[in-house]
């Protein structure tokens, strides 16, 4: 017996066939399909950001070093050494406290010193009497002669050089710092034997540092001294510090292919400290009134650099290519020199998906 649910369902599905036959027989149905078909039209979603004249700056990124500014051992050539030779008798400073320039540091034994100097002293009180008296006879009286008169004043000078000379020694077996700063480290002990040159102490000065760094010679045109410069460090997230260049280096390293620079900072706090490695950006170049875009809106083509913007076309919002030139770039930001205008309404997210005259729809515009 043959199932009565299976021959019904068997007979409607035999029906809507031939139904659908015979509809994609008849030509109204084919032109009806035909007009829908014009009638779609592929509509791509996009961000874009109008176009503005702004002030753009390009940066060079280096890494450096922290210095101290008088990192040196300081008197002679800011170097904290002997000038005279003796034992020393006395140290005044302790290791790590501040000192202020001119601050006495360590003392030199000056027993013979001091006698030589009042010695000294004796013999230019002396010859200073004798001149005085020779003088009066001389000018006043007329009495003596002339060469007389003229050995005893050349005397008493030659004794007073003699003890400007001898009080100097004597001033200088005290040794004092040359500049403010932290006494950072002794090279010796009381009663040890010094002699002029003989390294005393290291004096840092820390309430301005230097920051050293090699900048690649590509940008030789670009560093002046008495440019500006960013410094951060990684260890001090929360600062940031600006600095002048004080010095640019007029050879370039072989080995790397750049140029030294030394830029001079305060260090409030004393929170830069010699060796540390720091951030450094120097401003490569400033311009105003420029049009600047990002980077990502921007694709390479085979003659160059191309970005696409919204037009219209039969009052319907379209997407449009131009040809841009491109000049400095610094964090992800471009400059187009040719290309773009003011009012010009980039796309900036939807680029990679239209193509020239799709239909395309605004749904975020950045400002």
């Amino acid at each position: 017996m043959i199932d009565t649910k299976v021959y019904r369902t068997a007979l409607l599905m035999f029906a809507v066939a031939l139904g659908a036959a015979a509809v994609a027989c008849d030509p109204s149905s084919q032109a009806s399909e035909a007009e829908a078909n014009d009638q779609f039209v592929k509509v791509v979603n996009v961000e874009v950001a109008p176009i503005a004249l702004t002030d753009f700056t390009a940066y060079i990124r280096l890494t450096g070093e922290v210095e101290a500014l008088n990192d040196v051992i300081a008197l002679n050539d800011v170097i904290v050494s002997a000038e005279e030779s003796g034992v020393i008798e006395r140290l005044f400073v302790e290791k790590g406290a501040l000192v202020r320039k001119g601050a006495a540091i360590a003392k030199i034994e000056d027993l013979v010193l001091s006698a030589q100097v009042q010695e000294a002293r004796a013999a230019f009180d002396l010859a200073s009497e004798r001149y005085e008296r020779q003088r009066r006879l001389w000018e006043d009286e007329q009495i003596g002669s002339e060469i007389n008169y003229l050995e005893a004043r050349y005397q008493a000078q030659l004794q007073e050089a003699r003890l400007e000379f001898l009080e100097a020694r004597l001033e200088r077996t005290v040794i004092r710092a040359p500049i403010p700063g932290v006494f950072d480290e002794r090279y010796v002990d009381a009663g040890e034997m010094v002699a002029p040159g003989t390294r005393v102490a290291r004096v840092v000065e820390v309430d301005r540092v230097k920051v050293t760094g090699g900048v690649p010679e590509r940008f030789a045109a670009a560093v002046q001294p008495g440019d500006t410069a960013q410094i951060s460090f990684e260890v001090l997230p929360e600062e940031v510090f600006l600095g002048q260049i004080g010095f640019v280096g007029s050879t370039v390293d072989e080995r790397n292919r750049t140029f030294q620079i030394e830029i001079v900072i305060d260090n409030p706090g004393r929170l830069m400290k010699p060796q540390m490695v720091a951030n450094v950006l120097v401003a490569q170049s400033r311009l105003q009134n420029v049009v600047v875009v990002p980077q990502s809106a921007v694709m390479r083509t085979e003659d160059g650099y191309e970005v696409y913007v919204v037009g219209e076309q039969d009052g319907a919002e379209v997407a449009v290519t131009r040809a841009v030139r491109l000049g400095p770039t610094y964090a992800n930001q471009a400059v187009v020199e040719e290309g773009l205008a003011e009012g010009d309404r980039l796309i900036v997210r939807g680029q990679q998906l239209v193509e020239v005259g799709d239909h395309v729809q605004v749904v975020d515009s950045k400002r």
